[in-house]
């Protein structure tokens, strides 16, 4: 099967935080508190496959309350935090929204993430993702994770759609 092939069926992004939503950074300051970095155009991209009419969710072994803000933000309503088993997980979100692993693509960037990418219809590794992974996957982003790895993904899907000159629409 192609990649283009396979974009055509996805209608489900699921992803990976730390290494593919942020650049995988965990800065603690002196009281403790988290901090991560964003892409704007990471966020742009999420925006830009809910406006096609999709859903996007997050899939993470850690607990952060910065991700559950930056979610918010987005509109992301698909968030599990705190997973130990993220194909247990994905496998859960398919049951309820009634999806088959076809029509899911899931972005990674580590050895956790290395079930689901195969599970998947269109696992993607980021730029900068373990070796590993990158072998496995059906796509490496050219951009590493928080760096526009999720935008490049969704214009790549939304294009093998026919779906993206029409987004780009309203902002002519």
């Amino acid at each position: 099967m192609t990649l283009n092939d396979r974009c055509k069926a996805i209608q489900l992004i699921l992803s990976d935080v730390d290494g593919v939503l942020t650049d995988g950074r965990i800065v603690f300051d002196n009281q403790g508190i988290e901090t991560k970095h964003f892409h704007a155009r990471d966020g742009m991209g999420v925006r830009l496959w809910q406006r096609a009419g999709y859903r996007f969710g997050l899939i993470t072994h850690r607990s952060s309350q910065i991700v559950k803000m930056r979610a918010a933000e987005l509109g992301i309503g698909i968030l599990r935090q705190g997973i130990d088993d993220k194909l247990v997980a994905m496998r859960g979100i398919l049951r309820e929204l009634q999806l088959s692993p076809a029509a899911v693509c899931y972005l990674g960037d580590d050895l956790p993430d290395l079930p689901v990418v195969r599970a998947v219809g269109l696992g993607v590794a980021v730029a900068d993702g373990c070796a590993e992974l990158r072998q496995a996957a059906h796509h490496v982003t050219e951009a590493p994770g928080g760096r526009g790895a999720i935008r490049e993904t969704v214009e790549l899907i939304l294009k093998a759609q026919s779906r993206w000159e029409d987004l780009l629409q309203a902002y002519r």
